[in-house]
């Protein structure tokens, strides 16, 4: 368990800064309190609930005189109750939503909110998915709606002061994914049905989330740390660009399932006809439910006898199965959620506000799969001595004490695309070696030697009750009493196929090793990927698979043969031909034998120098 970011250095497990604290003056991240607002809240006159004098502050108009002689609300203060009678009451109009993004009205700069959850995990908690300015944010309220009784259109609320807390990953930039945070007070203990986020306390709301609540959720009433199901979801973030590769979808998607993967989130900010139509059928479960042996669309299956089988170097290898029978094809689940969020990628957010995707799957995830995987497209987690991710997990715990372990982190390694295909790949007139071919895992084996350290371009697979922030190459914080396990580099590390990463050619410069580790999935991959792609290819309008490469013909050595023009004088006459081989140079007899075996070795040396080969 290791801390990298301890000022006392030595630090064996890494504990959460503030782990969920609520007192009202406590930040939520102690060691960033100067990225954030301060504790200074509305100002109001009242010493208790109910004796509230509440003027212009309400509407956010303060008066510099007035802040200095009255005291403060801090954050998770509630409103009076007469204060709150007074407030404009739930939009009829408006229906909770969930995932997708919502304006926060009358703000300075912009300011967005995604999504809602219940964390109680500490005390009771609302935390709020957002976006807004990265240095001072702005201050806003919570509005709790809590339904009365089975009539969904009359609601009654409480409203409480939210404290906005950037989330550090944030490059710098004008705005930054964020928490609201709002704790559950006052008059009402409960928790509420949905929430507000309002800047200016007498305006209407412009959103309406749906607070995400496991505890009224059938499956999860009686979930606790201990028995969650054993599973892994994986979270990706925004699809950008349009991205359209279908095949590599279909790759990414079946490979992690043989990783023991079950589901994933995608955020689509922009994606591609054919990916969508791909990601469509995921969703809705309209796929083949069984997996036979890959042939080419419009072929029949090969059904001659033979069985799946792993590299000899590998151990804990599958259960094998006889691929000329069909076998059910593992369900995976699929949520997609849209992603339009108004703000400029690299110029005003990061990346499409990734961060915030991060943490909204982080959360959306928690209680419902025991881990969850942050990766991108372009990578995968490979065990080198287990066959998936829960056997990689379980297999560590049996040799390293993990009971505190929040996240597994894995060392990062490039597989340049620009290296050459590996030669498995070639055409061996085989049904799938066009496919095979295809598959980037399969073509691409080459890396670079060096890993790259942990935290570096390095991804994790973490617990999610365990973490409560969330960035993209290592957790920013636990709870407390929780940390990161980095996993040994021969036991499993991260895939990462893709260009070199400062332009150019000079990356496959670096010094790399052949990897075929991918390699001991083949036949399964083949197999599921060439199954859904045949059911999916008219529907989805998929391109064709292109021809393997052939082997090139062997190439025939040249054999380089000298020959000596005329043959010295002194070597016994001269030749009647003109070309003597050197074989067919004699030395005559002479007194002087070494004299002689020296003037045969200058002579032939001059004559070889003078000739061009």
């Amino acid at each position: 368990m290791i801390d990298d970011r301890g000022r006392g250095g030595g630090v064996i497990v890494r504990h959460g800064s503030s782990g969920g604290r609520f007192g009202e003056s406590v930040p939520d991240y102690d060691d960033v309190k100067d990225d954030y607002l301060d504790d200074t809240g509305i100002f109001v006159r009242e010493t208790k609930y109910g004796n509230a004098a509440i003027k212009n502050i309400i509407k956010n108009q303060k008066d510099p005189a007035e802040q200095r002689s009255l005291p403060v609300i801090p954050w998770g203060q509630m409103l009076p109750s007469k204060t709150e009678q007074s407030l404009p009451q739930y939009p009829a109009d408006m229906r909770p939503t969930d995932g997708s993004w919502e304006i926060v009205n009358g703000t300075r700069y912009k300011f967005f909110v995604f999504s809602a959850y219940y964390d109680r995990r500490d005390g009771k908690l609302v935390r709020i998915i957002g976006a807004t300015k990265t240095r001072g944010p702005e201050k806003v309220w919570c509005r709790f709606w809590y339904q009365t009784g089975s009539n969904s259109t009359r609601y009654r609320s409480a409203s409480v002061m939210a404290r906005v807390k950037v989330i550090r990953e944030n490059w710098n930039l004008k705005y930054s994914a964020c928490f609201i945070l709002c704790p559950i007070r006052g008059p009402f203990p409960e928790i509420p049905y949905a929430v507000s986020v309002v800047s200016k306390i007498k305006s209407p709301p412009g959103n309406v989330l749906l607070l995400r609540n496991n505890d009224n959720d059938p499956d999860f009433n009686n979930r606790t740390f201990s028995n969650i199901p054993n599973s892994i979801g994986v979270c990706v973030k925004p699809l950008h660009f349009n991205y359209d590769q279908a095949l590599y979808m279909l790759e990414f998607l079946e490979l992690n399932s043989l990783l023991g993967v079950t589901h994933f989130t995608f955020y689509n900010h922009t994606i591609g006809p054919k990916a969508s139509c791909i990601l469509q059928h995921y969703v809705s479960g309209n796929l083949p439910p069984l997996i036979t042996s890959f042939a080419p669309a419009g072929d029949q299956p090969n059904t001659g006898p033979s069985v799946e089988s792993n590299d000899v170097h590998h151990e804990a290898g599958p259960t094998k199965l006889s691929v000329n029978r069909p076998y059910q094809k593992p369900r995976i689940t699929v949520n997609i959620l849209p992603w339009n969020l108004r703000m400029r990628s690299q110029k005003e957010i990061r990346t499409e506000g990734l961060f915030a995707s991060l943490n909204d799957c982080l959360y959306r995830s928690m209680y419902r799969y025991s881990h969850v995987a942050l990766i991108d497209l372009d990578e995968f987690i490979i065990p080198h001595h287990n066959d998936t991710l829960i056997d990689l997990i379980n297999w560590l715990s049996k040799r390293i004490n993990s009971r505190n372990t929040g996240a597994y982190s894995f060392q990062n390694a490039f597989f340049y695309l620009q290296f050459a295909d590996d030669d498995a790949i070639l055409d061996d007139g085989s049904p799938e070696a066009d496919l095979r071919a295809a598959l980037t895992t399969q073509r691409k084996t080459r890396r670079r030697s060096k890993l790259h350290p942990q935290k570096q371009r390095s991804k994790y697979i973490c617990k999610p009750e365990a973490v409560i922030e969330a960035g993209n190459h290592f957790v920013w914080e636990f709870c407390p009493g929780r940390g990161s396990l980095n996993v040994p580099a021969d036991a499993a590390i991260l895939h990462h196929y893709r260009v070199c990463e400062f332009g150019g050619d000079d990356c496959i410069k670096s010094p790399s090793v052949v990897d075929r580790t991918a390699h001991r999935y083949s036949k399964r991959l083949l197999d599921r990927v060439g199954t859904v792609y045949n059911y999916l290819k008219d529907t989805c309008n998929l391109p064709d698979i292109p021809r393997a490469p052939t082997k090139p013909p062997p190439t025939r050595k040249k054999q380089l043969k000298i020959r000596i023009p005329d043959r010295p004088p002194s070597l016994g006459g001269s030749s009647k031909t003109g070309n003597t081989d050197v074989d067919s140079i004699k030395m005559e007899p002479s007194v002087n034998t070494n004299s002689s075996r020296s003037t045969f070795a200058s002579s032939l040396i001059r004559v070889i120098s003078n000739r061009q080969v």
